[in-house]
């Protein structure tokens, strides 16, 4: 199978086994082969980052991500988010429905079960099926399934409900047809997390899931996300038992609330939206620059967080760096060429979000960005958009210049203060070898050369 793991074990079986030289024999019947999903189980890091609490919520994420690829491809309007106090959670959506037919290549399987049992398996690998998504090695909801001690799916389509139960991977009954649904579609996955993985003590947390699904909403403003929770799992005012949550301004809804209370450089944030060229994608944006205080950068592909930034979030800082400069040449501040990415970027408030086909991310779990060609996307859309933001708000912009022009003076005043520290550390720092600081070294080599020329003076004479 093309998603067979072979692996050197650390046994010796068979009659060839035996001691050769420096080590144990090697030989083929030291060779495992892992079929279908039994190498997510025995190497769950490899496509979860690991069985930590972060990687627990990962599995939501997953499940999730599709939820949100039915939305953004515009055959989903609503996602469910329910945490149960049975510490199962789940997710619905009422999208197309993941397909039950048998698949063509596999008979005997619905294309349902080959999704949830078989590694690299779904529709997004053709673009046909979804322009952008957040899904894309085909292992998503396989490894849930996987790591879970049990996994429930229901799909609603062509007016017919189906059912199918699993355990730790494999199937535990077949594809059964429930019955008829006149006012329902979409799919529907109920899991528990294997406690053999993730431990017994490992239990969903309220208040990052309700986050989760929060920026979700923003992220895309076409989609409505139902909130549920147990009211025995909550621990935190911040979480409500139920929730709606719709933004239909997007970004835009997010930054303000993000920047709650907090006073900014400019009254309006720089916010907009652009197209990529030739069918590439589009771009959303969202910054604002708050008085002396902490700032964030969140940036997201294809609905999809990237914490550790990446290509697209390159894009960004390098446009609103050169149209800060651009423009602060054009006024008359020869301050402004000292300008660096960090000075802008680095004190400001920013969400990025971009859609593109067939992104590339550092590792399964989709924690950076490293499309190369989103770096040009972004930055030749935002900095058009900078630079007229810029000229259309002349007072705004020159205050956000004097603002970033003086934080940039800041720290070039710092780091001539350290490297004059450090100078002085070096002056003052005793030589290993002779003990002396740099200054009583120089003295003693001057007191040396002028003792040899007297010593030669006198030689000279007395010769």
């Amino acid at each position: 199978m093309a998603d067979d793991l072979l692996s050197r074990s650390g046994k010796n079986t068979g009659k060839n086994s035996g001691k050769s030289g420096s080590g144990t024999e090697y030989t083929a019947q030291d060779i495992e082969v892992l079929e279908g999903l039994e190498p997510v189980r025995r190497r769950p890091a490899m496509y979860i980052g690991g069985t930590d609490e972060h990687a627990l919520h990962h599995l939501v994420a997953e499940i999730f991500d599709n939820a949100m690829d039915e939305a953004v491809a515009g055959h989903a309007t609503r996602i469910e988010l329910t945490l149960n106090n049975d510490s199962s959670i789940t997710i619905t959506d009422n999208g197309r429905g993941i397909p039950v037919d048998p698949h063509p290549k596999f008979k005997n399987k619905s294309a349902l079960e080959v999704i949830l049992t078989m590694l690299h398996s779904g529709g997004k690998f053709s673009g046909k099926a979804y322009q952008t998504s957040g899904g894309l090695h085909g292992v998503g909801i396989s490894v849930v399934n996987a790591l879970s001690e049990s996994l429930v799916v229901e799909v609603a389509r062509d007016k017919k409900l189906w059912r199918q139960e699993y355990s730790r991977g494999l199937p535990q009954t077949k594809l059964k047809k429930v019955g008829d649904v006149a006012n329902r579609r979409g799919t529907s996955v109920t899991f528990i997390p294997d406690p053999e993985i993730f431990g017994a003590r490992a239990r969903f947390r309220p208040g990052r899931l309700y986050k989760m699904a929060r920026s979700k909403a923003y992220l895309y403003r076409g989609v409505e996300i139902r909130w549920a929770c147990d009211p025995a799992l909550i621990n935190s005012p911040d979480v409500p038992e139920q929730d709606t949550l719709h933004f239909p301004n997007g970004l835009v809804d997010f930054l303000e609330s993000s920047l709650e209370g907090r006073k900014t450089i400019t009254e309006e944030p720089f916010t907009g939206e652009a197209d990529f060229p030739d069918g590439q994608g589009r771009v959303e944006w969202a910054v604002h620059w708050p008085e002396r205080d902490e700032c964030f950068t969140h940036s997201y592909c294809n609905t999809i967080v990237t914490p550790y930034g990446g290509t697209h979030e390159n894009g960004l800082r390098t446009a609103l760096t050169r149209s800060l400069r651009d423009y602060g040449e054009r006024v008359g501040n020869r301050k402004a060429e000292k300008i660096t990415a960090d000075d802008v970027q680095g004190n400001a408030c920013a969400i990025l979000s971009v859609f593109i086909p067939e992104p590339e991310f550092q590792g399964q779990t989709k924690e950076k960005l490293v499309s190369s060609k989103a770096t040009r996307l972004v930055e030749n859309a935002m900095r058009d958009r900078f630079d007229h933001w810029l000229s259309g708000h002349p007072e705004a912009a020159n205050r956000l210049l004097d603002f970033i022009v003086q934080l940039t003076e800041e720290r070039l005043k710092r780091k001539a203060e350290k490297e004059v520290g450090r100078k002085t550390r070096c002056r003052n720092c005793a030589c290993p070898a002779t003990g002396l600081t740099v200054p009583a070294a120089r003295r003693k080599a001057r007191s040396c050369i002028w003792w040899k020329d007297s010593a030669g003076g006198s030689a000279k004479t007395g010769a």
